[in-house]
This record gives C-alpha cells, structure tokens and sequence, in this order.
C-alpha cells in the first residue's frame, strides 16, 4: 500500500490562497498566480517536484481546489486545468453537493465525494492499488487530513512573498512531529519535505 502525501505552494506566512477567490483570481487578487510561478514558469528548474506532485496514483481535493463556484454545480465546468488535466489518475473532489463523475482526456476523472474525509480516502487508496495518495490542496483540506494523522509525508513549496491572510495551512491543526526533513532552494521557492 502507498502512502498519503500532500503538496501545497505556501506563501512566506503559511498562505496557500487570498481572500476573494474568484474565477478571474483562484488564489485571490493579491496571490494571483505568484504561488505558482516556479511550476508554470521555471516548470525545467522544478521538473522533479512538479513529477512528484503529479506522480501519485489518486488524488484527493476541495470543491474551492476543482471550482470558483459555490453552492449548485455549473455542470458545465469541468476544472481549472481544461480537457487534460495534469493527474492522469482518479481525483476525488471533497463537496456538499453531489455530482455525476466526470472523466477528461488523459485518465483523469474527477469523482465527487459528498460524505467526508474518510471515505475520499477509503475511495482513493481503493483506486490507488499499491500507488500514492496525494492530497493535493488546498489548505483547509489538507488541514482536515492533518489534523486526523493521515499524511506521511508533506511537501511545502515555500514562495518568497507574504499575503498577510488568507487561508493557512496548519490552522486547527493539533502539534506533529515530522522525523525528516530535506530542503531544496531555488531563486523562485524553496521546497521543504517533511516525514512524519
């Protein structure tokens, strides 16, 4: 069986979104898309992180991680990343709001999980075989996975900028111990691996 990792691009002060997400700004007008500049940017001088983030065997994500929108589905929206996105593998979407299962190009299919952490990953390690879980944003759901001592390992990709609010990780979390910790420094972040 695979372990769960969890991978979050982070602002100095521990954001991984600004207030207002909207459609034109996912992570908020004041993070625009600074948090993830060194992956779609400088994507060649972070190849090994950004296979990592996509090398998992299923995903686990928030509604806010898939949509902008709130409340009803626009059944007409299928993900921010178009009829390709990058996972290639299961993602289950942690949602209020049932929804019939979408498949894109590429392997990916986007399932909606209305009943709770524990079962996304009941369903995810299901589909995952013997491969990796990823939870793969944004804050608040990694923080629920957290917080119930689910993740073996987490990748921080540490920006250097600070929102100043917004949504954090490790908020509501209770003290963990990580065992290990490697570090690699770029000019456009730093990624911080910690094991549990």
């Amino acid at each position: 069986m695979g372990i769960v990792k969890a991978d979050l691009a982070v602002s100095l002060d521990g954001y991984s979104a600004g207030h207002d997400q909207s459609l034109e700004h996912p992570f908020g007008p004041l993070a625009g898309e600074r948090l993830h500049t060194w992956m779609f940017e400088h994507g060649d001088a972070h190849r090994a992180e950004v296979d990592a983030i996509v090398g998992a065997g299923a995903y686990i994500m928030g509604r806010n991680m898939f949509t902008p929108g709130r409340g009803a589905w626009d059944l007409d929206w299928t993900g921010w990343w178009g009829d390709n996105p990058p996972y290639h593998g299961p993602v289950f979407v942690l949602t209020h709001h049932p929804r019939e299962s979408v498949p894109m190009e590429g392997g990916t299919t986007f399932h909606f999980v209305t009943d709770g952490i524990e079962s996304a990953l009941a369903q995810a390690r299901a589909a995952a075989g013997d491969g990796d879980i990823s939870i793969a944003g944004g804050a608040t759901t990694l923080n629920e996975y957290l917080a119930a001592g689910h993740v073996d390992e987490l990748r921080l990709h540490v920006v250097p900028f600070t929102l100043g609010s917004g949504t954090r990780v490790f908020d509501g979390v209770p003290p963990i111990e990580f065992s290990s910790t490697t570090v690699r420094h770029t000019p456009e972040v730093t990624h911080v691996t910690l094991r549990r």
